[in-house]
C-alpha cells in the first residue's frame, strides 16, 4: 500500500493580489522542471498544510499549493467579501499566469473536488489531468444531507451537540440559522457556533474517530475561517447557476484523463454523489475505497491518491 512521500519545504512562496483586498498565499515545491500540479484544498476555508505537498513525488512534480480567499495564510482572514466559486476559479487562472504554467494536473478533495471540476469545466485546455476525491458537487441535497437531515441518523450523539447552539425555532434551516450566528456582532456567539459547526464536521471526517485530528480541526483560528466561509458558500448553493451545474457541464472535461476516488463510508459527502458523477462521466477511472470515510489521510484513500499521482 502506498503512503505519502517524505515532507519537503517550498522553494518559492508569495502573495497574489486578486482584488477586493484579497491577497492569496501561494507556494511551489518539488522539481521546478517537473510536471506542474495544482493542489486544491477543501472546506471551503480550511487552507493548506505542509502535508499536502507529500501526495506528489517531489522529483517528478512542480507542486503548487495556495490558500483560497479568506483562509490559511491568505488575507483578510475569514473574509466573505467577493468570496465565491467563480472568484476562486479566476484566482486559479491568475496564479497559473503568474507562474507561467501552460497546463497542469489539478488535484482536489472534498470542496477541492468541487473547485477542481468548476475550474476544469471553465478552462479545459489548461488541465492536463484531474484527480478528485471525496466528491462534493455543491447541490442542495448534499448540503441538506450533512447539515439538515441524513447524517444525523448515524451520528445522533454528535448531532445533538451540533444543533445545541441553535434554538428549536430556527432548526428548520440549520445553514441559515448558523449563518446568522457565525456573522453575529457578538464574538461569544460566533465562537460557540464556530466550534459546534467544526466539531460536527471533525467528528464525521474519518471512519475511525481520530482525537488528534479532531483537535486540530476545531482550533479557533482555523475553525473561524472554515465555518464562516463554508456556511457562506452553502447558504448560496456554492454560487452555481443551477443545482446540478457540474454534472450538466461534464461534457467539457470528457477528454481529460481523470481519476475519481471516494470512500464507501463517507458521511460528509455521501457515496451517491460520486456514483452519480461516475455515471455522468464514465470516461474517468472510478475507485471505491471500501474501508474509508471522507479524509484523504485515511490509508486506503492516501494509497489511491499517491498511486494516481505516480501514474500521471
Amino acid at each position: 500500500m502506498k503512503t505519502k512521500y517524505p515532507p519537503i519545504e517550498p522553494y518559492r512562496t508569495g502573495f497574489l493580489e486578486v482584488g477586493s483586498g484579497h491577497r492569496i498565499y501561494w507556494e511551489e515545491s518539488g522539481n521546478p522542471q517537473g510536471m506542474p500540479a495544482l493542489f486544491l484544498h477543501g472546506g471551503p476555508g480550511s487552507g493548506t498544510d505542509p502535508g499536502h505537498r507529500s501526495y506528489f513525488d517531489s522529483k517528478k512534480y512542480r507542486i503548487v499549493l495556495f490558500d483560497q480567499r479568506g483562509c490559511g495564510k491568505s488575507t483578510p482572514h475569514a473574509s466573505l467579501v467577493d468570496n465565491t466559486t467563480w472568484h476562486l476559479v479566476a484566482d486559479i487562472e491568475k496564479l497559473r499566469a503568474l507562474l507561467k504554467i501552460d497546463t497542469w494536473l489539478v488535484f482536489g478533495g472534498s470542496w477541492g473536488s468541487t473547485i477542481a471540476l468548476a475550474y476544469a469545466e471553465s478552462h479545459p485546455k489548461q488541465v492536463q489531468a484531474l484527480i478528485v476525491r471525496g466528491i462534493f458537487l455543491g447541490r442542495k441535497k448534499e448540503i441538506d444531507w450533512f447539515y439538515q437531515h441524513g447524517a444525523h441518523a448515524i451520528f445522533a450523539d454528535e448531532w445533538e451537540k451540533y444543533i445545541d447552539p441553535i434554538s428549536p425555532q430556527e432548526r428548520g434551516d440549520m445553514v441559515k440559522a448558523y449563518y446568522r450566528h457565525l456573522t453575529s456582532e457578538d464574538p461569544a456567539i460566533r465562537k460557540r457556533a464556530s466550534y459546534a459547526w467544526s466539531a460536527w464536521e471533525g467528528a464525521n471526517l474519518k471512519l475511525i474517530f481520530d482525537p488528534v485530528f479532531f483537535q486540530q480541526f476545531t482550533e479557533d483560528y482555523r475553525a473561524e475561517a472554515l465555518t464562516r466561509i463554508e456556511c457562506h458558500y452553502f447558504l448560496n448553493q456554492c454560487f452555481f447557476k443551477t443545482n446540478n451545474w457540474l454534472i450538466e457541464n461534464v461534457g467539457q472535461i470528457r477528454k481529460i484523463p481523470a481519476v475519481i476516488i471516494h470512500g464507501r463510508y463517507d458521511m460528509i459527502c455521501p457515496f451517491e454523489t460520486a456514483w452519480e458523477l461516475h455515471k455522468a462521466w464514465p470516461e474517468a477511472e472510478f475507485e471505491i475505497i471500501r474501508d474509508a470515510g471522507h479524509a484523504a489521510s485515511e490509508p486506503g484513500i492516501t494509497d489511491a491518491l499517491v498511486r494516481a499521482t505516480d501514474r500521471f
